[in-house]
C-alpha cells in the first residue's frame, strides 16, 4: 500500500511565503499609502480652510509654493539643517561609541547617561533649552554672568545668526542617543580576534580604526545616515518649541513652514503641495543613497 503524496505543488509551495505576508503589505500599504494619495489629491484641487476639495486648479497650488519668496530660503535652511544636524551627529557618535564599547569602571553607568536624552519628549527638552537660552532669567546668561565673561543679557533666541546654530546644537544632542545605541550595536557583533591580530602584526590604534572597525561598521553607519536624515528632515518638535520659525522666519524649516501654511494661514493647498515635495525630495534621496550605498557593497564584494 503506498502513502498518498500530500505534499503542496512546487509552485504553492514557492508562493507560500509572499501569501502570508501579503496582508501585511497590503495592510501597511493603505496605511502609508491612502494618506499620500489623499495629499496628492488635495495639491491638485482648490481646499478652503476647512479642508473642503473643490475643483481641480491645474497646479496652481505647485505654482504658488515654488513662487513663495520663502520657499527656497526654507528649502536651503532645511538642507543645512539636516547635513549639519546628522553630520554632526555621526561624527560624535562615533568616538562616543567606541569609548562605550571599551571595558572600563562604570561603563554601565555611562552608557545609561548617554541614552537620557532618549527617554524625554523631545517638546520637554526644547521646553528646557528654551527656558535655558531666555534673554532675561535663562540658565546660559545666569552662567556666564556669575563667571564674569558677560555684562549684559544676550538674546540668544532673538537673532538667526545665534538661534539656528543653538537648533543645530540641540538637534545633534537628541540625536546622538540613537545613534550610539546602533553603532554599539556594530560594534559589539565585531569579533575581538582580527583586532588582536592586527594589534600583534603592528597595526597603531588609527589604522586598526581605519582599516577594520570602519569597514565593519558600515553597515550600521548606513543604517543611521537613512534614518538620521528621514528624521531630522522632518524633526519639527525642537525648533517649533523654541522659535517657531521666529524671528521673521530666519529659522523656519520645510516642515514647520507647512505647518504655518496649513494651520496658521489656512492655505491647505499649498501645505499639500509642499508635503508632496519633501516626500518626493526625501524618497529621491533615498534611492540614490541606496543604490550608492549598494554599488559600495558590491564593489567591496
Amino acid at each position: 500500500m503506498t502513502r498518498a503524496n500530500t505534499r503542496p505543488s512546487d509552485g504553492i509551495g514557492r508562493a507560500a511565503p509572499y501569501l502570508l505576508v501579503l496582508p501585511s503589505i497590503l495592510f501597511a500599504f493603505w496605511i502609508i499609502g491612502y494618506p499620500i494619495y489623499d495629499m496628492a489629491n488635495m495639491s491638485l484641487h482648490a481646499v478652503n480652510r476647512f479642508g473642503k476639495t473643490g475643483a481641480f486648479n491645474d497646479f496652481a497650488n505647485y505654482s504658488r509654493l515654488f513662487s513663495h519668496k520663502l520657499f527656497l530660503d526654507c528649502l536651503l535652511r532645511t538642507l543645512v539643517w539636516t547635513v549639519c544636524v546628522v553630520g554632526g551627529t555621526v561624527l560624535l557618535s562615533v568616538p562616543i561609541a567606541l569609548i562605550l564599547n571599551e571595558r572600563f569602571y562604570g561603563r554601565t553607568l555611562a552608557r545609561i547617561i548617554i541614552m537620557l536624552p532618549w527617554a524625554v519628549s523631545l517638546t520637554m527638552t526644547g521646553i528646557v533649552w528654551r527656558w535655558s537660552f531666555n534673554g532675561q532669567f535663562g540658565m546660559v546668561n545666569a552662567t556666564l554672568s556669575s563667571f564674569g565673561l558677560q555684562d549684559t543679557p544676550v538674546e540668544w533666541l532673538a537673532t538667526a545668526t545665534t538661534a539656528f546654530p543653538i537648533l543645530i546644537a540641540i538637534g545633534i544632542l537628541v540625536s546622538i542617543p540613537f545613534t550610539v545605541t546602533v553603532i554599539l550595536g556594530g560594534l559589539s557583533s565585531l569579533q575581538a580576534d582580527i583586532f588582536e591580530a592586527a594589534k600583534i602584526d603592528g597595526a597603531s590604534g588609527w589604522q586598526r580604526f581605519r582599516h577594520l572597525t570602519l569597514p565593519l561598521i558600515r553597515p550600521f553607519l548606513n543604517i543611521v545616515l537613512v534614518l538620521n536624515f528621514i528624521y531630522v528632515f522632518n524633526s519639527f518638535p525642537i525648533i517649533w518649541v523654541m522659535t517657531q520659525g521666529d524671528p521673521a522666519n530666519s529659522t523656519d524649516i520645510l516642515v514647520t513652514w507647512l505647518y504655518k501654511l496649513a494651520f496658521r494661514y489656512g492655505e491647505l493647498g499649498v501645505a499639500s503641495a509642499l508635503s508632496i515635495v519633501m516626500f518626493l525630495i526625501l524618497l529621491a534621496l533615498t534611492i540614490v543613497y541606496a543604490v550608492l550605498a549598494m554599488r559600495n557593497e558590491r564593489r567591496q564584494a
